[in-house]
């Protein structure tokens, strides 16, 4: 009988997936669903008003994807949700608080992905799209295609019906201020703010629901003073956002050459699927390894199929949060602070 047991235990753990043998060997629970967020990598010094304010935007966005996954919704509707209220907040790079191009106005990207079937949308460079992650998911559920752009991007919104405004929309002062700063400091070819108070604002949203499915979106407004059309690595498949329901979702912040270059946020999946590791082991060689020795500054966030939650960074610091089925909010900015739920 004891022969019959240990045969029926060798047979059930070999037949299992890489994943599910991580969690029988490191004897991980996993959560029901999970959210979590981010709010841009980068240097912050401390302010404890603008921490507060920042916290609380934060909590509230991520309040409202949480409930929407615990009533069962699904993960897509949670991630637009939560990334729209981060878009309508002047806190942020990305929708009303979008930093400036070089030209003087705000042009704006942004992706999305399902983790069950790999379906992607996304756009880069739209200028009066209110809530740049609603037409990314529009290219994802109306399109045939993955990626528009510019006035392309922005006649199919138009025709989807998306709200749109004037590119006057998106002014804030701070970021107007932050132009004129960079414009002074540039040299040559050097179009990016060589100061420790260059931060990113960039806004991302992973989320897994009650069905297993993990989606994955990104949304920003880029580079202050960047010209020529410049896309960096947000609406970029691969590089700013991936979702993939047997490994993980990310969305990335932070130096977007450098995460294009790497394909950041694929590789940490790949790193799962094809090493056999686990995220965080996955996340932080990408992040605090790969990204350090290239000197590539930002961070991600991510959730596994697990419901487990990783934030590394390797810049000064990260806003960033993530939430559980116990509905405890977690939101945390700085290198001294929880970078996992686990």
């Amino acid at each position: 009988m004891k022969n019959l047991l240990l045969f029926i235990s060798v047979i059930l753990f070999t037949t299992c997936t890489p994943s599910e043998k991580i969690v029988k060997e490191k004897n991980v629970s996993a959560n029901e669903f999970a959210i979590v967020v981010h709010g841009g990598a980068g240097y912050r010094k401390v302010n404890n008003e603008r921490d507060r304010i920042t916290k609380a935007k934060l909590e509230e966005a991520m309040k409202v994807g949480y409930a929407i996954l615990e009533k069962g919704g699904n993960a897509e509707d949670a991630v637009v949700a939560t990334i729209k209220i981060l878009e309508d907040s002047p806190l942020f790079n990305a929708g009303k608080g979008a930093v400036f191009t070089n030209e003087g106005r705000n042009e704006l990207d942004a992706s999305i992905m399902h983790g069950k079937d790999l379906n992607a949308g996304a756009v880069g460079g739209v200028t009066i799209v209110k809530n740049p992650i609603t037409a990314a998911q529009a290219v994802m559920n109306k399109s045939k295609h993955v990626m528009m752009t510019n006035q392309g991007a922005e006649k199919f919104a138009i025709e989807q019906g998306l709200d749109t405004v004037s590119n006057s929309y998106f002014y804030t002062e701070n970021r107007w201020k932050s132009l004129e700063r960079a414009k002074k400091r540039e040299n040559g070819n050097s179009y990016i703010p060589k100061n420790p108070e260059y931060k990113f604002g960039t806004v991302g949203c992973v989320a897994l629901d009650k069905n297993g499915n993990i989606v994955a979106g990104t949304s920003t407004g880029g580079m202050t003073n960047k010209r020529y059309g410049r896309i960096g690595d947000a609406p970029i498949i691969g590089a700013g956002t991936y979702a993939n329901n047997t490994t993980c979702g990310i969305s990335c912040t932070g130096h977007g050459e450098f995460f294009i270059r790497y394909a950041v946020a694929h590789d940490v999946s790949a790193m799962m699927k094809y090493k056999n590791v686990d995220l965080k082991t996955a996340a932080n060689e990408i992040v605090n390894k790969k990204l350090v020795e290239a000197k590539g500054e930002g961070g991600l966030i991510a959730i596994d199929k697990f419901g487990r939650v990783v934030m590394p960074f390797n810049s000064p610091a990260m806003a960033r949060g993530y939430m559980l089925p116990d509905g405890k909010v977690h939101v945390y900015f700085y290198k001294n602070e929880p970078t996992s739920s686990y």
